[in-house]
């Protein structure tokens, strides 16, 4: 019995009762602040730099505003994931695709387009990398819905 009472008055200790020191709840306050602040700042910088990339395609009023480089359509990589670069071209394939690309290999690798996010006619004739998302297709090789596209040349 004389155990089990040492090993309990081991296990519980008493703590001072004074009220913590007020010093430390200002320094505390102070530290919240400045981190809530710092968090706040950097995001709203980082936004700031990703905006400014991209072009809205009603921004556009002609094609010839479109210059290398430019970025137009939405920076979301993660719902459209898959890339492909070539010459952008109108018509698709057996009514799949308004535009696709022209690349190496012949009319089996070229790419069918389609785009809710981006005006693709305003890239006619133009070479550019694009970011879609691979669409089920019965005819075309490959179908993408097209989210950002990037002009190449």
């Amino acid at each position: 019995m004389d155990k089990q009472k040492n090993t309990e008055e081991d296990l519980v200790h008493q703590f001072d009762s004074k009220s913590p020191n007020k010093n430390s709840s200002v320094k505390l306050g102070l530290v919240l602040l400045f981190v809530a602040v710092l968090g706040v700042g950097s995001g709203f910088l980082i936004s700031r730099g990703t905006a400014n990339e991209l072009t809205k395609s009603s921004d556009i009023k002609n094609a010839s505003q479109i210059s290398k480089g430019t970025f137009l359509g939405t920076n979301d990589t993660e719902t459209f994931k898959d890339t492909v670069e070539g010459t952008l071209k109108t018509g698709g394939i057996d009514g799949e695709g308004q535009y696709h690309l022209e690349r190496p290999g012949g009319e089996t690798q070229f790419v069918y387009m389609t785009s809710s996010v981006v005006d693709l006619s305003l890239l006619k004739n133009r070479k550019v990398k694009v970011w879609g998302q691979t669409q089920k297709a019965q005819h075309a090789p490959w179908l993408m819905d097209v989210g950002r596209v990037e002009v190449l040349e």
